[in-house]
């Protein structure tokens, strides 16, 4: 009696619980998350400051260099014993710098610049994408245990009070102990589905929270016309064609190697020397008085031109172009095994579809009808009880599975197509 009724305890307290979470919940359609994913999720604020971090390196890409200015001034005078010496009769001397890249230098910086901007851009999109399938996946997973939960409680709650009935009636000898010892059993068994269940809810609530930056517990309002507006079958080839242009991955590697051939062309650009113009004027200590000069200065590329950086770069651009390589085959081998687990989840729904309908839940309560009349055994009756469970709990799985096989393959083709 203790035991039975400690459980009872349990199940109200995680039923309402379940039912209301306290005033703190906040209720979302998939439209509604994903505009609070977009303006609140902390990770995809930090992308976004370097990609504007990599904008404003293009301005300073652009600037030219400043100009350098020299003064020189007596600071003691020896013949004269004089300090700061530096009047009419005295010395001193300015000059003024500037240096001149040649060879198109600065526009390579500029180019190189912009490179690494549309690279960061392309970052923070895939970042969003995956951040984005993480977020429909939980979504669409909590739906599915929210609406298990509610089945477990509504069924725990009938198993509670046949428990109760057939208490009495065993205490008066008018039923055999096994039998309500085999109810005690489907109980803790069905719990104990309904804990592990509760557990994952629980996962995945921890998840959206993060991803929404959101300390209220989450509701997911979704219809099955949701789940199955997922099922659009294309054609592989299409997706395969569709992912090598659109995939931020094999983007960024395109970009990574047009990155890798400017930088080589800077690099022999450096070879070029760049040249000083400079002017001065010196008061005292030229060949002239108040004598103005002007001349400019080169290194001369005798011993260093540049040629350990340029092979440098010109290894990295093999490099670019094995992992532009690399990367294609390994996002078509996810795409091509991705598509193949959707088509077979695809068949599973449609198939799962058509079995299950609202037939399980009238039967289900006629069988639990029935059991209370006793037109049905004991054992009737817990064999549809555990076979209902099982259709539920696998539609579910299924449901879900839809959802996440398709989100995988937006995510590996790079745009939304399902």
């Amino acid at each position: 009696m203790i035991f039975r009724s400690g459980f009872f305890i349990l199940l109200v307290l995680t039923f309402l619980s379940f039912r209301s979470f306290g005033s703190d919940t906040l209720t979302l359609t998939l439209h509604q998350a994903d505009s609070i994913f977009l303006t609140n999720n902390y990770y995809l604020l930090a992308a976004s400051m370097n990609v504007e971090a990599q904008k404003a390196k293009i301005l300073q890409a652009k600037l030219y260099p400043n100009p350098t200015f020299t003064a020189d001034i007596n600071f003691y005078d020896p013949q004269n014993d004089k300090w700061f010496h530096a009047g009419k009769t005295g010395q001193k001397s300015f000059q003024l710098e500037q240096l001149i890249t040649l060879s198109g230098k600065r526009k390579s910086e500029i180019e190189l610049a912009r490179i690494n901007a549309d690279i960061a851009l392309l970052e923070f999109q895939d970042l969003v994408r995956q951040l984005k399938f993480r977020l429909h996946k939980n979504l669409f997973a909590l739906g599915q245990q929210q609406q298990l939960l509610t089945k477990y409680n509504t069924q725990l709650a009938l198993l509670d009070s046949l428990m109760s009935g057939y208490e009495s009636q065993v205490r008066n000898g008018n039923m055999p102990l096994k039998d309500f010892i085999r109810l005690k059993s489907e109980y803790l068994e069905l719990n104990n589905d309904r804990a592990d269940v509760l557990k994952e809810y629980f996962e995945a609530q921890a998840d959206i929270q993060t991803l929404l930056q959101a300390s209220q517990t989450i509701v997911f309002r979704f219809s099955d016309n949701e789940i199955s507006s997922y099922i659009k079958i294309k054609d592989l080839e299409e997706l395969i064609t569709s992912a090598r242009t659109h995939h931020p991955y094999l983007q960024i590697s395109r970009e990574n190697k047009k990155l890798a051939h400017t930088y080589l062309r800077y690099q022999k650009q450096m070879a070029v020397p760049e040249i000083n113009l400079f002017s001065y004027y010196d008061q005292r200590g030229g060949a002239f008085d108040n004598q103005i000069n002007t001349g400019l200065s080169v290194p001369l590329p005798i011993w260093n031109r540049n040629q350990g950086n340029v092979k440098a770069a010109q290894y990295e651009i093999k490099e670019a172009e094995y992992q532009l390589n690399a990367r294609e085959q390994e996002l078509l081998a996810n795409l091509r095994n991705s598509y193949q687990l959707y088509m077979h989840t695809v068949k599973e729904y449609q198939k799962a579809s058509r079995l299950y309908d609202k037939d399980f839940e009238l039967i289900l309560k006629g069988v639990y009808d029935n059991f209370q009349k006793r037109n049905i055994s004991l054992l009737e009756f817990v064999d549809f009880f555990e076979a209902y469970n099982e259709a539920v709990t696998e539609l579910a799985r299924i449901k879900t599975q839809l959802v996440t096989s398709a989100e995988q393959l937006n995510l590996n083709i790079g745009i939304d197509v399902y």
